[in-house]
């Protein structure tokens, strides 16, 4: 069983709450537009595994660092994670090509600053992207997810709200 907790477009914002919610997790993912290489070391402190991908701010040395999409698997359990994804129905171009090829049981984007935990039946997989964590953008509420996977299983999901 682990616990993951996923961030996405910190636009190098850090905030002492990220550690805080994340203290308790084995692995911690973040979707895109870290934003800087000090906040992408303070994320890689918390936890005893980190996993990003570069999103579209992210510059030559996070660009160097980490790929624009990860495909691996935790628990059992197949993970799809890039920085702009989309979601069922109206997903960014390539993205449904990527996922029927790849058929994860999880999906984990970010970009749009828009929190979604939804399934795909279509994909019989569960799409989430965290929103945003920073301060750069339209977002009123700043958010976090965790959740747990056991055995194949997606469990606990939850939605974290950090006030502005």
């Amino acid at each position: 069983m682990k616990k993951i907790g996923i961030i996405s477009d910190t636009h190098a914002w850090w905030d002492d709450r990220y550690a805080e919610h994340f203290a308790d997790c084995d692995e911690i993912w973040h979707a895109g537009d870290i934003g800087s290489d000090d906040l992408a070391d303070r994320l890689e402190g918390i936890a005893p595994v980190f996993r990003a991908v570069c999103g579209n701010v992210d510059g030559a040395s996070l660009r160097r660092r980490f790929k624009e999409m990860e495909i691996f698997e935790v628990e059992g359990v197949k993970v799809v994670m890039t920085h702009i994804g989309g979601y069922p129905g109206k997903y960014a171009p390539g993205i449904r090509q990527r996922l029927d090829l790849s058929r994860p049981k999880l999906f984990v984007c970010g970009h749009s600053h828009i929190l979604k935990v939804m399934p795909d039946p279509s994909l019989g997989c569960l799409v989430v992207n965290p929103g945003a964590a920073g301060v750069q953008g339209w977002q009123v509420v700043r958010t976090l997810v965790t959740l747990t996977l056991d055995q194949g299983n997606i469990t606990h999901a939850q939605v974290i709200e950090l006030a502005k």
